[in-house]
């Protein structure tokens, strides 16, 4: 395990300062100037992003100053920062909004996501709430856990999934394939709700507690991933690529899926076989 309970600990305490100091000030206080578009409208960066990640990358090389950090916007910068990953020992994948369209109009739907990889592979995962103050966390060896400030921490444990009509979950239609929409659009009848948070904080926090039953996923950024997935597999879930081959957070194509179990995977697999 690359961090131990002191490190995850001091890692979490970086994380709530910065969200103090660089996001929850700027939120719902954000000047038209102070609010950027990246590939276009629906991709927003804000002046809280760029603070946030530049506070957290501080933090984390100075905690561990022989690991990559590899941050949202820097990679928007240098995509090049993206490809140590596969080879990195220890790297750190930060999201310092997630959900920024969402933080940008005001919604309290975002996020902060701090991943730890091993040559690609999730190893630590922190999926953190600034409105709330709470986050889920796990590494490789230890259950996911809801920890709220001044409580016990609480183990959170996947659904127990069912009859896939009666599955709920989360699709993002958006980031899809423009020639597969109108076929996966046309499935959301026949589970029991279909929906999308735009903040992949959220909808991961969502599925390791029990509420829904899957979530697929496109557009792999690691930052968006790689924490939620380690979340989901530690709380009894179940994670793959729809070609069947295991996660990486190296990997940057494709489509994710992630369900409550093997069994339901492979259910879930079949439904969206027109993806595969």
């Amino acid at each position: 395990m690359p961090l131990s309970p002191a490190r995850q600990t001091a890692l979490v305490n970086l994380v709530r300062r910065t969200a103090r100091a660089e996001i929850l000030p700027r939120f719902r206080n954000l000047a038209a100037a102070e609010i950027f578009e990246k590939s276009g409208p629906e991709d927003l960066v804000t002046e809280a992003d760029h603070a946030a990640e530049a506070m957290l990358t501080r933090g984390l090389r100075e905690m561990f100053p022989g690991a990559l950090v590899v941050g949202e916007e820097a990679v928007s910068r240098d995509p090049s920062i993206a490809d140590g990953i596969a080879r990195a020992e220890l790297a750190f994948i930060v999201d310092p909004v997630d959900g920024t369209w969402n933080f940008a109009r005001g919604l309290s739907t975002f996020g902060v996501i701090v991943a730890a990889t091993r040559k690609g592979v999730p190893v630590f995962g922190l999926l953190y709430d600034p409105v709330m103050d709470d986050w889920l966390i796990a590494d490789e060896t230890t259950p996911a856990r809801h920890v709220r400030p001044g409580r016990p921490a609480r183990q959170v444990r996947v659904s127990g999934g069912g009859d896939i009509n009666e599955m709920s979950g989360f699709i993002p239609l958006y980031l899809l394939p423009k020639e597969h929409r109108g076929a996966v659009a046309a499935l959301y009848p026949g589970f029991r709700r279909a929906a999308s948070l735009r903040c992949s904080c959220h909808e991961y926090r969502t599925l390791a507690q029990g509420h829904v039953d899957f979530c697929l996923a496109a557009g792999l950024q690691p930052w968006d991933h790689a924490a939620g997935v380690l979340i989901c597999q530690q709380a009894g879930g179940y994670a793959a690529m729809l070609d069947g081959s295991p996660y990486s957070a190296a990997r940057r194509d494709g489509i994710l899926l992630t369900a409550p179990s093997p069994d339901a995977w492979a259910r879930l697999r079949e439904r969206f076989d027109m993806l595969g």
